[in-house]
């Protein structure tokens, strides 16, 4: 089955998007990308793909996770969130959640992350008070893509109105100094604000100064042009 499904995807890779998705992911050197490898396939061809193996074993998606082609690891979370909303069973999800966890190596890309945090990790913890620690260590890491997994998590509950666990990640995460991270966190502050404005308010007024300019922006990208005046201007 794992070569069906890698032979699936090659057919639908195109050379001529190497190139591109190179460049937006950021693979040269140094780069958070650094070595990650495309095959051309897009996103809607290879969720096509996870669509048609849903049914596989977690033993064959771990093998997909430990690939180093970009759009295999991005069909095996895919098959994971098929699997993960279709089922409804507490036992399923569960085992599906610790299987993310386990095996996050894999998910070493924003896109990865942002497909597979909120609409497995955060979900799974939304009534969870007690196991949403994890959240909070991942904050805490010295990875990139952890930390940026416990903000964007955060967004099924920014969902469900709940923003606490947004706001405390955010005061954790408020001086990071990577843009991948910036961006994260003032993208879950502006959609706490789309919920509730004097949420976000209160955490700026009491922030804002100290947040990087990229984080500011983002948070306050639905603003008024005379309210982002107001806090770009104060900022220094």
């Amino acid at each position: 089955m794992l070569d069906k499904i890698k032979n699936d995807l090659k057919k639908l890779a195109k050379k001529e998007k190497i190139p591109l998705y190179q460049s937006f992911f950021k693979t040269n050197p140094g780069q958070y990308g650094e070595g990650d490898v495309f095959i051309g396939v897009t996103v809607p061809d290879t969720r096509k793909v996870a669509k048609k193996y849903q049914n596989v074993s977690l033993e064959i998606i771990k093998k997909l996770l430990e690939s180093k082609i970009h759009e295999e690891r991005l069909c095996a979370f895919e098959i994971l969130c098929f699997k993960y909303e279709k089922s409804s069973e507490e036992k399923i999800k569960r085992e599906i959640y610790n299987f993310c966890l386990k095996n996050r190596k894999g998910m070493n890309n924003w896109d990865l992350v942002d497909l597979t945090a909120p609409y497995i990790i955060g979900d799974f913890l939304s009534n969870k008070n007690k196991e949403r620690k994890i959240l909070y260590k991942l904050a805490k890491s010295n990875n990139l893509w952890e930390k940026r997994t416990s903000i964007v998590s955060t967004f099924y509950f920014i969902k469900n109105n709940n923003f606490k666990p947004t706001i405390t990640i955010s005061k954790l995460l408020l001086k990071d100094k990577h843009d991948l991270i910036q961006k994260a966190v003032g993208w879950m502050l502006r959609e706490v604000g789309k919920k509730d404005k004097k949420t976000l308010l209160e955490f700026l007024n009491k922030n804002y100064k100290n947040m990087p300019r990229t984080m500011l922006r983002y948070s306050i990208e639905k603003f008024s042009e005379p309210e982002r005046k107001y806090y770009l201007e104060k900022q220094y």
